[in-house]
């Protein structure tokens, strides 16, 4: 594959017309296999008697193996390319943008058949950034409408409760304090898993305070409820957009709470700056390791990886060096503002 030759039709540039063709291949393959037959019966003391003889035919039988076998190295040499770029279009990933198979000058059949399939993962890479982020948009705009019934409903009505059952609590006889105190308790810890929920679904920080402040508040929120220790070195202005900023909250968010549940880790790495490609963000772990086949193990790994297409970024993940797991996301120089 070749990430720098995409072989499209530029504007303004004739195209070199190609001399060699499949078709003059073969034939010159054939021709050539014809031509040493002709050249070993004009010239070859061979003659042939009616009815032929045992002898004969075995030398007609060996002839004719020999044509078979040269006309099939022929044939394999020929269509070599047509292989080659079979081989290479079964290795793109329709998750990993900007791969292209290399334009070849071998035949002009097998160059406008990788400008068409070039021509053709460009048509779905749009199409796909264009869906995924109309998806995108719908899934936040749902995120943050749940969020807001979670927090404006739902945690009204708990702290309303919270509120109640203290007033009643000192108007109650000592008998029924307890359970009152209790309840209050109940009410107070559900209306805290609420405004945790909501901020999952949707942080304030992030639209407000920007992503590091966002990121800060889910390193500290996940530190927290897990007891992980988290060192963070986040930079700033790196001009992101807010699209690539959400698509880089979120992979940070999959990414920690994949190490929560599954990594067994006690050490937990978040870094998000500038890199000699661009924007990275690297989330990595001390715990047991990538699972074996982990990309089809679920939604979030092809989450992850969608995301990252959505923006134009590389998405890896893979053993940490030490021990443990890495994920990296890459945005281009070219695809920030």
């Amino acid at each position: 594959m070749d990430g720098g030759n995409t072989g499209f039709p530029i504007p303004g540039v004739r195209r070199p017309r190609f001399r060699k063709t499949l078709a003059r291949r073969l034939l010159l393959a054939y021709a050539a296999v014809l031509g040493c037959a002709v050249l070993v019966l004009v010239f070859a003391p061979v003659t042939i008697s009616v009815p032929v003889s045992t002898t004969e035919l075995i030398g007609i039988l060996l002839a004719f193996a020999v044509m078979l076998v040269v006309t099939d190295a022929l044939l394999r040499r020929v269509l070599a390319p047509l292989h080659r770029l079979t081989e290479l279009m079964q290795t793109i990933d329709p998750l990993a943008p900007g791969q292209r198979v290399a334009i070849s000058d071998d035949a002009e059949e097998v160059a406008r058949l990788s400008e068409s399939f070039n021509m053709m993962l460009d048509r779905l890479e749009r199409e796909r950034r264009e869906s995924a982020r109309r998806a995108l948009r719908a899934q936040e705009g749902e995120r943050r409408r749940v969020a807001r019934e979670l927090h404006d409903e739902v945690g009204q009505v708990l702290t309303g409760i919270v509120l109640r059952s203290e007033t009643l609590a000192r108007l109650a006889g000592d008998n029924l304090r307890p359970g009152l105190e209790e309840l209050r308790e109940a009410a107070r810890e559900g209306a805290e898993d609420v405004r945790r929920i909501a901020q999952r679904l949707r942080p304030e920080a992030l639209d407000e305070l920007g992503l590091q402040s966002a990121l800060l508040g889910l390193v500290a929120s996940m530190s927290e409820s897990s007891g992980l220790e988290v060192d963070r070195d986040l930079g700033r202005d790196l001009g992101l957009d807010s699209e690539q900023e959400l698509v880089v909250y979120r992979v940070a968010q999959e990414g920690l709470t994949n190490v929560v549940r599954h990594a067994r880790a006690r050490h937990v790495w978040l870094r998000l700056g500038a890199c000699a490609d661009g924007v990275e963000l690297v989330v990595g772990d001390d715990g047991g390791g990538l699972p074996r086949h982990a990309d089809q193990m679920g939604s979030g790994m092809r989450g992850m990886r969608e995301r990252a297409v959505l923006i134009g970024a590389r998405f890896d993940i893979g053993a940490r060096d030490g021990g443990g797991t890495e994920l990296r996301l890459v945005l281009p120089r070219e695809e920030l503002r």
